[in-house]
């Protein structure tokens, strides 16, 4: 099987795990109501955490963030003896947060993405999503809101990628392109919240009011 053929193979199935929704699944699973159908209907870690289930908010976040982590790593580990490089660990980074925002298998509506790009990130380089990771906690604890420290690094995350390549991890033009697509598409899919942070409406981390 020639290495395009693996490359297509390896960015559908990196897809399709991305395409697992288990903000969904662990709610059926533990018995709790769909997440799509109260709070923000959003299907990720935050409103699964409005029904009351914490362990159920942490597992989702973990599997969420293990999906994107993954497929990178997959690849990363057994892909150069198949020929396959960079160009397919960026479209196969790029294919599962595209199936979190997209899933196949929940009619393409799907979450925001943050836990899974953070996965992507750390697979991509550890020291990559832990300076990600860092910027949101930082974001977060000074201002208190977990939206604006999605956003804020998000917005990092391809600056970091550029000014530690060479340094902290080899980089590739392709990866950081995958990585400034997700970052925008992070921005844009916080679209609601970006309207309340300015309104002055957007709930704090702790308020039990967060609508986002």
């Amino acid at each position: 099987m020639s290495s395009t053929v693996l490359s297509i193979v390896a960015i559908v199935a990196a897809y399709l795990v991305g395409s697992l929704s288990f903000a969904v699944i662990v709610s059926r699973v533990m018995g709790l109501n769909d997440p799509r159908t109260y709070g923000s209907k959003n299907p990720g870690a935050t409103n699964v955490l409005r029904s009351g289930s914490k362990p159920a908010a942490v597992l989702t976040l973990l599997l969420d963030a293990v999906k994107g982590w993954l497929p990178v790593m997959l690849v990363r580990w057994f892909g150069s003896a198949y020929g396959l490089e960079e160009g397919t660990v960026a479209a196969v980074a790029l294919a599962a947060f595209l199936g979190h925002l997209w899933p196949v298998f929940f009619r393409f509506k799907g979450g925001k993405g943050v836990a899974t790009a953070a996965g992507v990130l750390l697979g991509i380089s550890g020291w990559l999503g832990l300076a990600t990771l860092a910027t949101w906690l930082i974001i977060a604890v000074f201002f208190r809101y977990s939206s604006l420290a999605s956003l804020v690094a998000a917005v990092f995350a391809p600056f970091f990628y550029v000014l530690g390549g060479g340094v902290a991890w080899y980089m590739d033009a392709r990866i950081g392109v995958a990585i400034a697509i997700m970052a925008g598409l992070l921005v844009w899919r916080h679209k609601e919240n970006i309207g309340r942070l300015m309104a002055g409406k957007e709930s704090k981390i702790g308020s039990g009011k967060k609508k986002g």
